[in-house]
């Protein structure tokens, strides 16, 4: 879908991209990157909106320098940046972006009121979009990206601005554009959560390099670690701990602290699985306890995870330790932003 071959991006003051080359296939890719990595300059140079200074870049099999009013035919692009015009209705809005992109009269208004119904945004489309909450202008920004079929939808920071329960629904909408068109999508954020549950690949870039391109599945690889969740009983008001204690007593190993588990549940326990028999002990404790087992299951990295040990590393070598190689490196510096968000 997309192809980039040393491609670079340089301004009078700044490197935006440096020699960048990764290949992104059919499927939900999401690309991040803390603010400043190159993540909306890489996408509009794809979008054949702005030249790059040396390299070369295809998308669709088209090359950016020479086929972007092609590729923007066959593309959706939702910007990050408030682009809306407040004095007309989402359908207005949409049936123009649909002509703009060579759909007939007819044809255009179907697709707006497919595509508005999609988003969920059937019921408001008459209303004039000034009126809009942040999370009815996002819909509006994703309408306008798929009303014209495309193959490919570039979506920079979708879920911008949003409460918890907006970003999960804009999360299930991006989904789904995959899974209910076929539609590919290349997602851009800074909140590596998201990316873990919306995304079959990811791509990290820092300074404009790219550091790592893997798919989701190989990011969250499975660990030796169980995850354990419980309810509380009357014999025991902190399930948890009982069954922490029972099975520190039985000779399982506990990790250290523990994770938030479901609302009306406990917290999850960490332990670590030695083998099957893990699996028999920690169910015939629970029920020796008489607690409610909720989950029992095979504990997954997650995407952030890959950053601390390289922080860390990091932070040892400007303590005078050992230093880490150049990916590692890259790793901490695009660590920061992301962890502290």
């Amino acid at each position: 879908m997309i192809a980039t071959e040393s491609l670079s991006k340089r301004f009078p003051r700044v490197t935006a991209l440096d020699r960048l080359s990764l290949d992104i296939g059919p499927g939900v890719t999401g690309l991040v990157g803390a603010n400043g990595a190159g993540k909306s300059t890489l996408i509009k140079i794809l979008l054949g909106l702005s030249p790059a200074t040396e390299g070369r870049a295809a998308v669709l099999g088209l090359d950016v320098a020479t086929s972007g009013a092609e590729i923007r035919e066959r593309v959706g692009y939702m910007p990050e940046h408030d682009c809306l015009p407040p004095d007309v209705s989402a359908t207005e809005f949409v049936v123009h972006m649909a002509r703009m992109s060579g759909l007939p009269p007819t044809a255009a208004r179907e697709r707006t009121a497919d595509t508005l119904r999609h988003v969920g945004l059937y019921e408001e489309r008459y209303r004039p979009i000034g009126g809009y909450s942040t999370g009815m202008k996002q819909r509006v920004k994703l309408a306008q990206a798929l009303v014209h079929d495309p193959q490919l939808v570039l979506l920079d920071e979708p879920t911008n601005g949003l409460d918890p329960v907006g970003r999960d629904e804009m999360l299930g909408l991006i989904r789904r554009i995959h899974t209910d068109f076929g539609i590919s999508v290349l997602v851009t954020s800074h909140l590596l959560g998201e990316l873990e549950r919306t995304c079959d690949h990811v791509v990290v870039i820092d300074g404009g390099s790219l550091l790592r391109s893997s798919s989701t599945k190989d990011f969250t690889q499975a660990t030796a670690t169980l995850a354990v969740e419980v309810t509380d009983s009357d014999a025991h008001p902190d399930g948890t701990g009982a069954l922490r204690t029972a099975l520190a007593a039985a000779g399982v190993r506990i990790h250290e602290g523990t994770e938030e588990g479901l609302p009306g549940a406990g917290h999850i326990l960490l332990l670590e699985a030695a083998g099957e028999e893990t699996y028999d002990t920690v169910r015939d404790t629970v029920a020796d306890l008489g607690l409610g087992l909720v989950r029992m299951e095979q504990r997954r990295h997650h995407i952030a995870e890959v950053f601390r040990p390289a922080a860390a590393g990091a932070a040892a070598a400007g303590d005078g330790g050992h230093g880490t190689d150049d990916e590692t490196g890259t790793a901490a510096a695009a660590g920061r932003e992301v962890q502290a968000r």
